[in-house]
């Protein structure tokens, strides 16, 4: 199916040294009446696939919208030209656009991506109290399923139904993050799959705050 994209890149004074999590903070407080910069309702949790995404990629801030996501971000283009991260301001010298009709779901050919972003794919405790305690082919399997099952928990929320099963390989490796100040395990590197996913989607946990961001490898 297709599925609508629009790709913001905003272009600082300087590079932000921040994470992602404090762009979503920025937009979410200076625009609290779109439920989609922020996924939150009347103090409740939307428990959906983000049609906002936030992301920080070589200290360059850019935000996607997909579907619905798309008209927000264009209702609210001109209403900032800076971007407040902490403490600290960033001028906004350029607000670079991309909106473009995007292939997704199931494919007759595998295409490899990589990690632009950390793949939070565990909670802590299936990453110590199961992932720790198993052998690396388990481990490879705990992972596999879990990629699968984000990309169909994706599908779902897009109103996709997946017509075959979803096959993949991976190659990753552990590693750490940090979220609202506390260490999570997270994972880095390549997986191949029979699926279309358009660029800077993001996979896994805490997608909204730009963990997991995926890009297509060049052929």
């Amino acid at each position: 199916m297709k599925v609508k994209t629009l790709t913001l890149t905003l272009v600082p004074d300087r590079k932000v040294g921040t994470n992602a999590s404090k762009l979503r903070g920025f937009f979410a407080t200076r625009f609290n009446e779109y439920t989609l910069l922020h996924q939150h309702n009347c103090d409740k949790v939307i428990y959906m696939y983000p049609l906002v995404q936030y992301k920080i990629l070589k200290g360059i801030p850019l935000v996607i919208g997909i579907n619905e996501g798309v008209e927000v971000l264009q209702e609210i283009f001109n209403k900032y030209e800076k971007i407040e991260l902490d403490e600290s301001t960033y001028d906004i010298l350029e607000k670079k656009i991309s909106f473009k009709e995007q292939d997704f779901g199931l494919s007759d050919k595998f295409h490899t991506y990589r990690f632009e972003t950390p793949w939070f794919a565990l909670n802590q405790e299936n990453f110590t109290g199961r992932y720790k305690k198993i052998d690396l082919s388990e481990q490879k399997e705990l992972l596999r399923k879990t990629l699968v099952g984000n990309i169909l928990s994706m599908s779902k929320s897009l109103g996709y139904t997946v017509p075959e099963k979803i096959k993949c390989e991976i190659n990753l490796h552990p590693g750490s993050s940090r979220m609202k100040g506390v260490e999570i395990a997270t994972f880095k590197g390549e997986f191949m799959v029979n699926f279309l996913i358009p660029d800077y989607f993001g996979l896994g946990k805490s997608v909204s705050r730009g963990f997991g961001t995926v890009k297509r490898c060049s052929l």
